[in-house]
Formats: structure tokens, C-alpha cells, sequence
């Protein structure tokens, strides 16, 4: 018997390990010390009213012999699928419900994906990166090239036209950097994947977040219905990081090798995946009604707000970042030319305040590091006022 030794590739500790790791040992030293949490990008907002009760409802139904259900379609209830395409018409692009699958989290969907791709692709990510892109391909094998992001291109990385890659992964609004894409950024990348042959595996999980006008699906883009695939999640926009529910959308007509992808993924989750909950689905449907969204929008205006306060206080500071607008995320530049771990330490043990270190995310996050908008509103303002103290 032999074990994948791709996982001998992987960096041993998770990123978020080593923040918990070193955050309790502070604690556990320093018990006097309230520490503000502004690293992990978990929500802390209670879900929306009408979409626990939806919950609820669908619980009551497991309940009762004429409502029972068991295993749910792979794709999704239709229902729920023809609201997310409604969802995607309200801001004016063409997603049709026969395209969408429902899962249980754009985090599974990223990883999963690549299992309909063969082993010697090349992959291409931006960097830095969210570890799950990377972690993925490593576990299975594959090439992994890297397009820096850095503060000369505003952590917005192009594609390089002498570079060839086969599966590419994108993120916009990105994590960990905050940083969107424009629509001519993103159709210089469509046109890159096409001409390359290429498959763009778009993470849309913040597209909630966007308020300045930049697209918030691949598919407003021309020609992304020919090369792409997008993720999306309602970890961040409802705040289902405990429930699980996300949706990826595989247009019908995208095609490689001879086959269809959305078939290959059908087939793929049909073997490897059982569905998503009723109660949960239940939930996800009333996420994108009316009253739905207005109850969701009053916590992402919430968590925007807290990244405003941030973002104005690294303002005043003359700090350079990115994020803090489309984004509950903000990348700074560490000041004074400190290492992103050598200011974790400094920020930790002077003001009692968690981020995570930009390294973490790879080699273009040297010297910097990423805030989150997750907490409560006391406790942003009471680490913004901590941190302006430290560094002012």
C-alpha cells in the first residue's frame, strides 16, 4: 500500500493553523489581554430572519410522511436553481437554471472541479492566492505556475501572453487582496483562455460586495461562456459559512476534447456527491427573494461599513493597500518594511490584534498583510483606534 506523495508538496501547517496556534499562545500568556480577531474571514452576523424560517419550514417538512424528503437531485431542487438564474438576471446577465449546480460551498467546488481535468494540465493562479487553488492541484499532481500580484499592477495580475496554461483560476474581488477586476481587465483574461484553449475557473464568492460597477460574474464578459466556469458561494453574501451552500455555473454549450464539462460534472458530483440538504436548500432559495435580499444587504452593508473604517484609518495613516471597497478584505502594506509575520508578532503582542500575515498566501504577499471586516462594529473601531495608536 502507498499513499499520494503529492502530499509531500503541500507547506505542512495551514496558514490559519499557525495565526491560531500563535494567537493562543498569546493568550494563554497573557490572559489580562483582550485580543481583537480581524485575521479569519468567517461572518459573525446571525443569518437573515426569512431565511431561518425558511429553514425552519424545511425541517418541519422532514417531519410529516407527505413533505418528507431523501435524497435530493445532484444538481439541486429546480426551484432553487431558477432563483439563483432570477439572482443573476437582477444585475443583468444570462445564467439559465438547466446550468447551475448546487453544492455545498465554493470551497468543495474549487478543489472538486479539477477532478474532470486530466493530470497533466498546467495550472495558473495569481499569487497571492487563496491556499485552496494551489493545495488542490498539488494533491493531485499537476503543474502549478503562478501570475504575480504586487503593488505595481495594484494586486491585479494580467496574463502573459508567452506563458501557457491550460486551467486558470481567478478571483474577484479577491482573497486575500480585496482587489476587482475591471471588465476590460477580465476580458483581456476571457481572450487569453480562449486563445489558449484554456478553462477559467472564476471565484465570484465576493460578488455580493461590489458597489463601484465592476462585473460581478464572469459572464457579463463576451465570449466567457466559451472558456469559463464560475464558483460562487453563500458563505459571505448570506452568511452561510456554517450551513454550507454555494453554486457553480457550467454553461452547456462549453466543451473540451470532444466533451461537455457541464456533463462531466454532473457525472462527477452524480458519483462523488449526494446533494444539499432540503432545510438548507430551502434556506438558499429565499436568500434571492425580495424580502431576502433586502435582509441580506443590511449585513453587507454592515461588514462594508467596517471596511470603510479600516480602510479610512490606513488612509490617514498613509498606508498603501487595496481592498476595503467591493471587498470585506483589506491588504496592507506592512509599514516600515517589516515581514508579514514580523508584523503579525508586532501587531499581536503591542496592540492585541489578529491579522494574517500576506506570505501566507504566497511569495507576492512579502510585506503584507490582510484585515477582514468580520467583526462587530465595537470591535473594529476598538482595533482601528488600537492600531492607529501603534503605528501613528
Amino acid at each position: 500500500m502507498k499513499i499520494n506523495r503529492n502530499f509531500d508538496n503541500l507547506v505542512p501547517n495551514y496558514l490559519f493553523a499557525d495565526v491560531a496556534r500563535k494567537t493562543n499562545e498569546f493568550a494563554a500568556a497573557h490572559p489580562e489581554k483582550e485580543i481583537i480577531r480581524l485575521g479569519i474571514g468567517d461572518v459573525t452576523l446571525p443569518l437573515a430572519p426569512i431565511v431561518v424560517a425558511a429553514m425552519k419550514k424545511g425541517c418541519e417538512d422532514l417531519l410529516h410522511k407527505e413533505t418528507f424528503k431523501g435524497y435530493p437531485e445532484y444538481e439541486g431542487y429546480d426551484f432553487v436553481r431558477e432563483a439563483i438564474a432570477g439572482y443573476y438576471g437582477s444585475f443583468g446577465v444570462t445564467v439559465h437554471a438547466d446550468e447551475i449546480f448546487v453544492s455545498d460551498g465554493a470551497k468543495s467546488d474549487c478543489g472538486n472541479l479539477p477532478d474532470i481535468f486530466a493530470q497533466d494540465n498546467t495550472v495558473l493562479v495569481t499569487d497571492p492566492v487563496y491556499p485552496v487553488y494551489v493545495d488542490a492541484n498539488l494533491m493531485a499532481g499537476r503543474n502549478i505556475i503562478y501570475a504575480p500580484s504586487c503593488k505595481e499592477n495594484n494586486f491585479l495580475a494580467m496574463p502573459d501572453e508567452n506563458v501557457k496554461a491550460d486551467i486558470i483560476y481567478l478571483c474577484s474581488p479577491n482573497n486575500p487582496t480585496g482587489a476587482a477586476y475591471s471588465a476590460d481587465q477580465l476580458a483581456v483574461w476571457v481572450d487569453y483562455a480562449l486563445k489558449n484553449d484554456a478553462i477559467l475557473l472564476y471565484d465570484a464568492a465576493y460578488e455580493a460586495f461590489i458597489e463601484d460597477g465592476s462585473p460581478r460574474s464572469i459572464f457579463a464578459v463576451d465570449g466567457a461562456r466559451q472558456c469559463a466556469i464560475e464558483l460562487c458561494s453563500l458563505s459571505k453574501t448570506a452568511g452561510f459559512t456554517g450551513t454550507r451552500c454555494g453554486y457553480t455555473v457550467i454553461p452547456k454549450e462549453l466543451k473540451r476534447d470532444g466533451h461537455s464539462l457541464h456533463e462531466l460534472w454532473y457525472r462527477r458530483q452524480a458519483t462523488k456527491f449526494n446533494g444539499v440538504s432540503w432545510p438548507v436548500q430551502c434556506a438558499a432559495a429565499e436568500v434571492f427573494g425580495r424580502e431576502g435580499l433586502q435582509q441580506i444587504r443590511e449585513n453587507l452593508e454592515y461588514y462594508k461599513q467596517n471596511a470603510k473604517i479600516i480602510s479610512d484609518a490606513l488612509d490617514e495613516l498613509g498606508i498603501y493597500y487595496t481592498g476595503g471597497k467591493n471587498s470585506p478584505y483589506i491588504w496592507m502594506e506592512c509599514p516600515g518594511g517589516m515581514g508579514s509575520w514580523e508584523f503579525f508578532d508586532y501587531l499581536l503582542q503591542n496592540a492585541a490584534v489578529v491579522g494574517t500575515p500576506g506570505e501566507g498566501f504566497g511569495k507576492s504577499g512579502k510585506g503584507f498583510f490582510r484585515l477582514t471586516s468580520f467583526n462587530s462594529r465595537e470591535k473594529t473601531l476598538e482595533a482601528v483606534g488600537r492600531i492607529k495608536n501603534l503605528l501613528k
